[in-house]
C-alpha cells in the first residue's frame, strides 16, 4: 500500500464544507488509531458518498435522513455491502456524537440485513495434497512464497512488508506487522525453511531488502502474490479458484484439525478477538467427519 498519499483526508467538493471538516476529524482518529489503511479508505469512499448525497448538516441530520438515502442506496445492493455501509456510517455517527457535533444515534439496529455465517473457504485434505504437488512446478520464489502462506497462515498484507531480517530460517520464524500495525511471531515449515533458504541464495541480499522479489527485482506486492496463488489453483485443476485468504483458512483448519487450541491458532493469526477465531470450530475436519461416519454409517 502507498502509505506516502494522505488517504486519510477528504477533499471531496461535494460534501459541504463542515460536513467534511467533520468527516476529516473522524478519519484522522481512526489514522491516530492505527487503523489499516484499508479500513480508512473503505470507510472514507462510504462516507463520501453519503456526505455528497445527503448534504444535511450533520447537527440536523435525522433518521429519516439517513434512511431515506439508505433506501435509495441499496437498490440492487448485496447484504454484505449494505451491512459494511451501515457499519461505516454507525462508526461515525458514534464519533460525531462523543464529538458532540450530534445529539443521538441515527440508526436503528433494525435496519441491520440479516447475514447468514458462511464458513471460510479452506482446502480439504485431497486438495491440499493436489496443490501441494503442483507447487513442485513453480519457480523456486513461488515455491516458497507458497509454503509460507500456507505454514505461517500470513495475511498477503503482512507477507508483502517482510523484509530478510524479520525473517529466522534456523528458527522458522517471522516478525510480521499485522493490523494496526501489531507486531506478532509466525511459524513455519522446515520444508518451507528449507526452500525459502534455496531462494535466497539465488539473490544478493541485504537485511532490509523484501522478502519476496517480483521479476523485476522490485517487492512483491499484493497482486503479485494473488496471481501466483491463482496460477497454482489451476495448476492443481481445483474445481474452484485459489486465493491467497484461501491459504490462511487452510492453514488455520489444518492446525485445527491436528489438535491446537483456538488461543494458539488466534495468536498466530492475529486475531485480537477469539470469537473471530471461533468460526473455523464450526468447520467440520476430517477426523470429526470420519468419527461421525464410524458411529452412524
Amino acid at each position: 500500500m502507498n502509505l506516502s498519499n494522505n488517504y486519510w483526508i477528504s477533499n471531496n467538493a461535494a460534501i459541504p464544507l463542515e460536513n467534511r471538516k467533520i468527516l476529516n476529524e473522524f478519519l484522522l482518529s481512526y489514522k491516530l488509531a492505527n487503523k489499516a489503511e484499508a479500513t480508512i479508505t473503505k470507510y472514507k469512499s462510504i462516507l463520501e458518498r453519503f456526505l455528497s448525497e445527503c448534504t444535511v448538516p450533520i447537527e440536523e441530520l435525522t433518521s429519516d435522513d439517513v434512511l431515506k438515502w439508505f433506501n435509495e442506496y441499496s437498490i440492487d445492493k448485496k447484504e454484505k455491502t449494505l451491512d459494511l455501509v451501515l457499519s461505516s456510517l454507525s462508526s461515525f455517527f458514534k464519533f460525531c456524537i462523543a464529538e458532540e457535533y450530534l445529539g443521538q444515534m441515527v440508526i436503528k439496529k433494525r435496519w441491520r440485513p440479516k447475514i447468514p455465517h458462511s464458513l471460510p473457504k479452506y482446502l480439504t485434505e485431497q486438495e491440499y495434497a493436489r496443490v501441494k504437488i503442483a507447487a513442485e512446478k513453480l519457480s523456486i520464489r513461488d515455491r516458497a512464497l507458497v509454503l509460507f502462506l500456507f505454514s505461517s497462515g500470513c495475511r498477503r498484507s503482512e507477507v508483502v512488508q517482510l523484509t530478510i531480517k524479520d525473517v529466522n530460517i534456523d528458527r522458522r520464524t517471522a516478525e510480521v506487522k499485522g493490523k494496526g500495525k501489531k507486531i506478532r511471531h509466525v511459524h513455519f515449515s522446515e520444508e518451507c525453511a528449507l526452500i525459502l533458504k534455496d531462494y535466497l541464495s539465488t539473490r544478493l541480499l541485504k537485511s532490509t531488502d523484501p522478502l519476496f522479489l517480483n521479476k523485476h527485482g522490485k517487492p512483491l506486492q499484493q497482486n503479485g502474490i494473488y496471481l501466483v496463488i491463482s496460477k497454482l489453483g489451476k495448476l492443481a485443476k481445483l474445481n474452484q479458484s485459489l486465493h491467497p485468504h484461501s491459504c490462511r483458512h487452510t492453514f488455520a483448519t489444518n492446525m485445527l484439525s491436528k489438535g491446537a487450541g483456538l488461543p494458539f491458532i488466534a495468536d498466530e493469526l492475529g486475531h485480537s478477538n477469539l470469537n473471530t477465531t471461533r468460526i473455523y470450530a464450526r468447520i467440520p475436519t476430517e477426523d470429526v467427519i470420519l468419527a461421525y461416519q464410524n458411529i452412524m454409517g
